[in-house]
Parts: C-alpha cells; structure tokens; sequence
C-alpha cells in the first residue's frame, strides 16, 4: 500500500443539507481512504470531543425554548474551537488525514444563508478560532430541497434543525452552492440525487487529484 508522502496530513471535509446521504458516504470515503493506506481520523461537526458532542446536543434538542441566532453561532464555534485544538490538529500535524463531516461552511450556509447571520460576522470568529487552517477539500453533496427533507424526515423523530421550514432549507442550499460557485479549486459538487453507487463513485473520483499530489496511488 502507498502511504502519503507529506508530513502534514490533510484535511477534507464533507458538507450538504438535510438527507444528502452524508453519513452513508463519509462510511464508504473512510474504507476506500484507508484501503490505499492513508492514515485517517474520521470525526464530525458539530462534535468529535467529549465536550464537542455536549454542545452538539444542546444545539439539536428540541427540549429547550427557541435559541437566539448568535448563541447558537457562538456555541458552533465554541464546540469547533475544543473540536480543531484537541482532534484535528494533532493529527494532521502527526501526518494523519482528517475526513470531517461538516466543518465551517455549514456554517455559513446554516447560520449564514439559513438564519440570516451577516457572513462577515462568520467570518470573524472563523479567523479567530481557526488561523489559516482551512480544508484542502470540500465534497458537497448536493440535491433539491424537497428530495432531501422527505428523506432526512423519514428516518424519524426529526431534531431542532430538521423542522424548519422549507424556505430556511433553501437558502441553506443556495448558501453553500454560492460558496463552491467562489471557491471551485476547494469544493467539488457531487449530484446526491443519483444512486448510492454512483454518488460513491463520483465521491472518490473527486479524491484522485489530491491522493496523486500525495504520492498515493488512487
């Protein structure tokens, strides 16, 4: 097996709305990663700590009264903050790569393009709690707002996030595809509207460029 040639590891993170399929794929990214011997953290956002997973389950109960829109920005990067210092930079420092689902653009696509939260706000504490560390690769899987919900909604009890409305959904969806249209040397679009196979297959298409710039073997 090839193993990476660089001492830092790298960082890719997977990103889309409500029923995208996220959790299947990130499950068939890590055995196809691991397969060709890359070191590899899988981890997720909001979470990946002990303390991380605490604030995740402030932020998707529905048990408490309706959140103020900056407290529920501050305790994204709150978690995220404990989430890199602990998780995600240590072990690309020690040259192992890290497969995120969700990182910062969620977000900008959640708490920006869904609630209304000006950007330059966002990106603020994104400067402050990250530095320069930003994902070398963004996979966004991508399918229309009525096709997502209806699966996200029948897998049961939807949590605090899965009961907006419709609207909120869309401008989450507009928010991250402006992102990708800005920066198309980081993000790739996967169509998540095809089968499961095809979804993988264009998921680890996506991945050739930045395994063959480190010297493994796709």
């Amino acid at each position: 097996m090839n193993q990476p040639t660089t001492a830092r590891g790298r960082f890719i993170t997977l990103e889309g709305a409500e029923g995208v399929g996220k959790s299947t794929q990130i499950q068939a990214l890590q055995a196809f990663l691991e397969s060709r011997g890359v070191p590899l953290l899988v981890t997720r956002e909001p979470g990946g700590t002990p303390l991380a997973e605490r604030i995740r389950e402030l932020l998707l109960s529905r048990d408490h009264p309706p959140m103020h829109p900056d407290t529920e920005l501050l305790l994204m990067f709150a978690a995220r903050a404990e989430h890199l210092r602990t998780r995600i930079l240590p072990a690309l420092e020690a040259g192992t790569w890290v497969l995120c689902d969700r990182f910062t653009d969620a977000t900008y696509a959640y708490q920006g393009g869904g609630r209304g939260l000006d950007p330059a706000r966002i990106a603020v504490l994104e400067d402050w709690v990250q530095g320069p560390v930003r994902p070398d690769l963004t996979l966004l899987l991508d399918v229309d707002v009525r096709t997502g919900l209806a699966r996200a909604r029948g897998r049961g009890e939807a949590d605090r996030f899965e009961q907006e409305a419709m609207d909120f959904f869309e401008r989450v969806r507009e928010a991250y595809l402006a992102r990708a249209r800005a920066e198309p040397s980081r993000y790739r679009i996967i169509d998540a509207g095809q089968s499961l196979e095809a979804v993988t297959r264009d998921l680890q298409a996506a991945l050739v460029s930045l395994l063959q710039a480190n010297g493994v073997t796709p």
